[in-house]
């Protein structure tokens, strides 16, 4: 008897580090929940091109993480696609700076609804469907979690949470759910920000050990490697850098 094909759920699924592990994963064979808020037009393009590879094995579904009434239906909506879900990849952030004198409360809410209490709470909506699968976490952290990037507290103090929540939940959820993160360094350049401008990502290079910046697939490969190659392996968190943050 064939094996139950697994299902991931992947927030921010239609572009940059999302999209590339959703189409790492849909090649070693699972299927795949495509999730966006409001890039519509690329989600749904993405599971185009997953399902003309291998039919209904991707779907999109739009959700805001920002709205709380919002995260629930994703989950149930989600584990209802396949009626199972065997993986949570944690990726949709929002990044931009808000130096402390400037920060608002929106601002707040936006970065620490979308970067910590989202993935909280979705992970929590999924829970009862991961138990039964013994299926796993993994969460996209970064290296500013461990060294704070300037002008960016709400940004790095949300990720140091997620950080913290992924070795918390690794505790209470084992045995039945493994929790992991991936710290990615530099792979792809912020589309907005101070990171933008290249002779900050000279500078970034600069103490990068490898001396170059890494390829998505890289990442996509230690999501991977988490969810179907590490079966003793919880609350770890993967930096996948270059060894950037030997000299941060």
């Amino acid at each position: 008897m064939n094996s139950p094909t697994p299902v991931a759920l992947i927030t921010g699924a239609a572009h940059r580090l999302g999209a590339h592990t959703a189409r790492h994963l849909h090649g070693r064979g699972w299927n795949i929940v495509i999730h966006y808020r409001s890039r519509q037009a690329q989600a749904e393009a993405l599971a185009r091109e997953l399902n003309a590879r291998r039919d209904h094995s991707a779907i999109p579904l739009p959700s805001d993480l920002s709205r709380p009434d919002q995260i629930r239906p994703l989950a149930e909506k989600a584990v209802a696609a396949w009626g199972r879900l065997d993986g949570l990849i944690n990726n949709a952030s929002v990044f931009y700076p808000n130096p402390t004198e400037k920060a608002r409360d929106e601002d707040w809410d936006r970065v620490m609804g979308t970067n910590l209490r989202a993935p909280f709470f979705l992970g929590q909506a999924c829970l009862p469907a991961l138990r039964e699968s013994r299926g796993t976490i993994v969460n996209l952290i970064d290296i500013y979690s461990q060294r704070p990037l300037a002008d960016h507290p709400l940004y790095c103090a949300s990720k140091a949470g997620l950080a913290a929540l992924t070795r918390s939940w690794a505790k209470d959820l084992a045995p039945d759910v493994r929790v992991n993160g991936v710290s990615p360094g530099a792979i792809l350049w912020p589309e907005a920000g101070a990171e933008t401008y290249p002779q900050h990502q000279q500078s970034i290079l600069a103490r990068t050990p490898l001396a170059q910046t890494g390829q998505p697939d890289d990442i996509a490969g230690a999501v991977a490697f988490l969810l179907c190659d590490a079966p003793f392996v919880t609350g770890q968190i993967l930096a996948v850098d270059g060894g950037r943050s030997l000299n941060m």
